[in-house]
């Protein structure tokens, strides 16, 4: 067993080279240890050596944010994840418990680019986020922007970020930028993103820009960020900071880094285009099946109490006749089903296999070329706010907030 307890500063030697970190724990006879630099090593425990116990060293002051008055005001809400994380030296991990305030002591800058009334809505790691988040998220946001904020930033994790950002796309409209922004690496590593997707954010939620809308690292390099729109965005890596990639478009804008300059696209929602509103309202019973070779009905099935299902078929938009009948019951009992294709590129077309002529027969309704995840939370959107089944049909197939393109490339 240990000498040593979680939090204690232990010198130790690693590969006949000195090192100090924080003691986290034993693993497989080794002392894990967390350097400066925020990296773990692993390091003999007969090499270590106590420096100071847990608790010995005195608390860090904490420095007053100043801001500059004659500067605009953003609102800045934070949720929780990586941007809004630091190390508990307790258990040398990277937990979510950064407050608003912290924030503006991490990211110095973003006070040069505007002043900040901030929110600590949550300090939760995205995979906990639910639909009811979404709402409190959604009135908190549209609080902001009708008590004056001219944008909105909205710290999230990376994870399912998307996820929220196509959700309050639906449930808001607004005249200001709203923008979400991540960072995949914490602050306490060397290659962090968080201070450069900040300071994007911040200057993204000062333009022009009239929607809902990610930015985050467009590169590897630290020269540019992208702003993506909230209905057609998708993180496509688990680790990279230009994880994020709008999908079958072009980003609504850019972010020059350091001069943060901000260049809108022509097909960017302008500021004021529409009055502030909210539609909170959300149906929760919806779910979202990925579609598989060999998948038996009873995957279909387990959404029978469901009001909602959006598939993720394959190919044009299919699954196996084996499934076709349980979605017909489903569909005649009540349960709105939408489907969308797995393929990362193109639109759902089932009018042209004999499989797509019966899904549409059976009352599937074709999801376009959306994201499965922004059909999810247009779903629930829909099903939240009218109660008539023809009418979420028509508002499924409408293009409300830039989720569906009528025209694709090379045909369908």
């Amino acid at each position: 067993m240990s000498t040593y307890a979680t939090g204690d500063v232990v010198a130790a030697s690693c590969r006949g080279h000195p090192v100090e970190g924080i003691y986290i724990t034993d693993r497989d006879g080794m002392a894990v240890l967390k350097l400066k630099s925020g990296y773990n090593i692993g390091v003999d425990q007969e090499t270590c050596t106590l420096v100071r116990r847990a608790g010995d060293q005195p608390a860090p002051a904490v420095p007053t944010v100043v801001q500059d008055e004659t500067l605009p005001e953003l609102a800045i809400i934070s949720t929780g994840g990586t941007i809004a994380s630091k190390i508990d030296y307790r258990t040398g991990a990277v937990t979510s418990q950064f407050t608003a305030d912290d924030i503006l002591r991490a990211v110095p800058g973003l006070t040069t680019v505007a002043r900040y009334r901030a929110e600590m809505l949550a300090t939760i790691l995205s995979e906990n986020m639910t639909p009811s988040t979404w709402q409190a998220l959604a009135r908190a946001v549209h609080a902001a922007v009708t008590n004056g904020a001219e944008g909105v930033i909205v710290t999230h994790g990376t994870d399912t970020m998307s996820y929220s950002a196509s959700a309050l796309s639906f449930m808001l409209d607004t005249p200001a930028p709203v923008v979400f922004v991540g960072s995949q690496r914490s602050a306490d590593r060397p290659s962090s993103d968080n201070v450069m997707n900040a300071m994007c954010a911040a200057a993204a939620a000062r333009s022009d820009l009239g929607e809902v809308a990610v930015a985050m690292h467009a590169t590897t390099n630290d020269d540019l960020c992208a702003v993506h729109r909230g209905t057609r965005v998708r993180k496509m890596h688990t680790s990279r900071r230009d994880a994020f990639q709008s999908h079958e478009m072009a980003p609504v804008a850019t972010v020059a880094y350091p001069s943060l300059a901000v260049d809108l696209s022509p097909e960017a929602v302008r500021r004021g285009a529409v009055e502030p509103a909210l539609h909170a309202d959300l149906e929760e019973r919806c779910g979202l099946l990925y579609s598989y070779p060999g998948m038996p009905e009873e995957a279909v099935r387990v959404y029978e109490e469901f009001k909602g299902l959006v598939i993720a078929g394959t190919g044009l938009g299919h699954v196996s006749s084996e499934c076709i009948e349980a979605l017909r019951e489903m569909i005649d009992a009540g349960t709105t089903v939408v489907m969308t294709s797995q393929c990362l590129h193109g639109r759902v077309c089932d009018r042209v296999y004999d499989t797509g002529r019966d899904l549409l027969a059976a009352g599937v309704v074709e999801g376009e070329d959306m994201l499965p995840e922004t059909a999810l939370t247009k779903l629930m959107w829909v099903l939240g706010n009218t109660a008539d089944r023809e009418e979420g049909r028509r508002l499924m197939a409408t293009d409300l907030k830039g989720e569906i393109r009528r025209r694709s490339d090379y045909g369908f």
